[in-house]
Order: structure tokens, then C-alpha cells, then sequence
């Protein structure tokens, strides 16, 4: 009974083993590469697959997902002899796992020889400054390389994008000092610009302040003499309405010269010659209403002088009668 139970169990065992080898779950976004006695058969897709156990064998699992492949900086030389180190990502999936299972023994390490040489010879063409500022074109330039080449392979090359374009050590001191020159002198242009604009404006202001300080003082200047010109209008006028005789005027006259003698800094006053005639009408005027005017003492003169005894020599007395100059103060 013992080797019965022995061969059921082996048979079972193999029951067992060959229901695993039959039935293959393949992953979504996935694909196997089944092979009958090493010659390729068939790709199992996503989802449940059946195979003939102990003669079908799966090669190989690919994912068909979008990969990202960085590969290490590469040295490349350019046009003007200088060594730039490339740092490069690339973004690739596989179309047709068949191919990319017999077409190429490693595609990924292909993808990045291909990269390597397509790089030299894209940058061997360019120079240093070129390089730094062309990377969409060196872009475009090695995906259309690429995908042209891995097409064959079952790969399709979505994108390419350099990580970093590292020159020599010396080569970055040098853009650095010219950066900085560079920064320095667009400074200072705009600093001189600025400071040209606003002195520009600052005069701007200054000549339309005075242009209206001018226009304001000219138009208070005019309404000054405005008020002064109507000021002495109604004045003279009001003196021609009131009709003054020269008595009045004479007196007005004298009344008015103190006021031109006043002042610490007069040290010389110059009596103007029309104040005779303005103190002779007004002793005229004086006269008539004195009680010895100037008629009586002519009368008394020419009275004395006719009779020629005393009262004449008191007419004369009375005809240069004295009298005293009256104070301007």
C-alpha cells in the first residue's frame, strides 16, 4: 500500500505543477513571450492565458508601461575643442515585445550607446555657447535619431531631455566674471537712465512752477495796478466833484510835507520851490481873515506915506509887520 500512496501522491504533485504551468496571469500593461521547444509562439496579452505545461515556456515578461532611463554624464567634445559633460533622461516604451525580446539583445543598453554617439555628433558640430542655448534643437535632433533607430526594435522614444550641460571649471569662472560684467553694466545703464529721466522731470516741473509762479505774479501785478489806476481814478475824481480852490490845496501841500521828512535815514531835506507859492495862498488865505490883513496895512502904508508924518512911519511898521515862519513839525 505504501508505494501506492507514494505514486498517488507524486501524481498529484504533478497535477498540481501542471495546473500552475497551464494557467498564466499577465499583469495589465504587461506582456509575455511564450516559446514550444525554444521557437517563439505567441505574446500573451493582459488577463488569463492558457499554455501547454512542460512544453511551452514563457521567455520573457516585458512592462509596456512608459519607462525613465537617466543615463550617466557623458563627455562630449565641442566644436571649439572644449569637454562638456551631458547628463541626458530618456523616455521610451515598448511597442512590440516581440522585437524588443529578438530584435536586440539589450535594448536599454543600446538606447544608451546610441545616445552617446548621436550626442557627439550633434554637439561635435556646435560650439560651447551654441550648446548651453540650443537644447530644444539638440532635443528634436536626438529623439529623431532615436526613434528612427529603436523603431526596428519595438520601441518608440517619447522624449528626450538633457539633465545638464556641465562645461570646464574654468570655462564657468570665465561666464561668470562675464555674467556679472554683463549684470553690472545693465545696471548701471538703467541707473543712468533712471537718473536722466527724473532730473528730465524734475526740470520739466521746475519750468512749468515758474511758468505758472510767472503767470500768477503777472496777473496780480496787472490786477495791483488795476486797483491803484481805479484808486487815483476816484480819487481825482472825487476831487473834481468837490471842486478845491487853492487855499485848499496850499494847506493840503503844507500838511503833506512832514510826511516826506520822515525817516531816520533823511539827513538832507531839500525844500521843493513850489512851497512859496503854496505859502504865499495860504497867507492869502490867512489874511483875509486876520484883523490886520494885508490890504489894511497897504492902505496905512500908502495913507502915511501921503500925509508923510507919524502915522506914515506906522503904516511902513505895519506893512513889514514880521511874522514867524510856521513849524512844518
Amino acid at each position: 500500500m505504501e508505494p501506492v500512496i507514494i505514486v498517488l501522491v507524486i501524481l498529484v504533485v504533478l497535477v498540481f505543477i501542471a495546473l500552475i504551468k497551464t494557467i498564466q496571469v499577465i499583469p495589465q500593461a504587461s506582456a509575455a513571450i511564450v516559446e514550444r521547444f525554444g521557437r517563439y509562439t505567441r505574446t500573451l496579452n493582459a488577463g488569463l492565458n492558457i499554455v501547454v505545461p512542460f512544453i511551452d515556456t514563457i521567455r520573457n515578461r516585458i512592462d509596456l508601461r512608459e519607462q525613465v532611463v537617466p543615463f550617466p554624464p557623458q563627455p562630449v567634445i565641442t566644436q571649439d575643442n572644449l569637454v562638456v559633460n551631458i547628463d541626458t533622461v530618456i523616455y521610451y516604451q515598448v511597442t512590440d515585445a516581440r522585437a524588443a525580446t529578438y530584435e536586440v539583445a539589450s535594448y536599454i543598453q543600446a538606447i544608451e550607446q546610441l545616445t552617446v554617439t548621436t550626442l557627439r555628433n550633434i554637439i561635435g558640430g556646435m560650439d560651447l555657447e551654441r550648446t548651453l542655448t540650443s537644447r530644444e534643437e539638440i532635443n528634436a535632433a536626438l529623439r529623431g535619431v532615436l526613434d528612427e533607430a529603436t523603431g526596428k526594435w519595438g520601441i518608440r522614444v517619447n522624449r528626450v531631455e538633457l539633465k545638464a550641460i556641465e562645461p570646464p571649471t574654468s570655462i564657468q569662472d570665465s561666464m561668470e566674471k562675464q555674467m556679472r560684467a554683463d549684470r553690472d553694466k545693465r545696471a548701471a545703464i538703467l541707473t543712468a537712465e533712471g537718473t536722466r529721466q527724473a532730473a528730465i522731470l524734475t526740470a520739466e516741473g521746475e519750468k512749468q512752477s515758474q511758468i505758472l509762479r510767472a503767470e500768477g505774479e503777472a496777473k496780480a501785478a496787472a490786477l495791483r495796478a488795476e486797483g491803484e489806476a481805479q484808486a487815483v481814478r476816484t480819487v481825482f475824481e472825487a476831487i473834481h466833484a468837490g471842486d478845491p480852490d487853492q487855499k485848499l490845496l496850499s494847506y493840503q501841500y503844507l500838511q503833506m510835507l512832514p510826511k516826506i521828512a520822515e525817516g531816520d535815514a533823511n539827513k538832507l531835506w531839500i525844500v521843493p520851490s513850489e512851497i512859496g507859492d503854496a505859502l504865499k495862498g495860504l497867507s492869502g488865505a490867512m489874511g483875509n481873515f486876520g484883523p490886520f490883513g494885508g490890504n489894511s496895512g497897504n492902505g496905512n502904508g500908502n495913507g502915511n506915506n501921503g500925509n508923510n508924518g507919524n502915522n506914515g512911519n506906522n503904516g511902513n511898521g505895519g506893512g513889514n509887520e514880521r511874522r514867524e515862519k510856521p513849524s512844518l513839525d
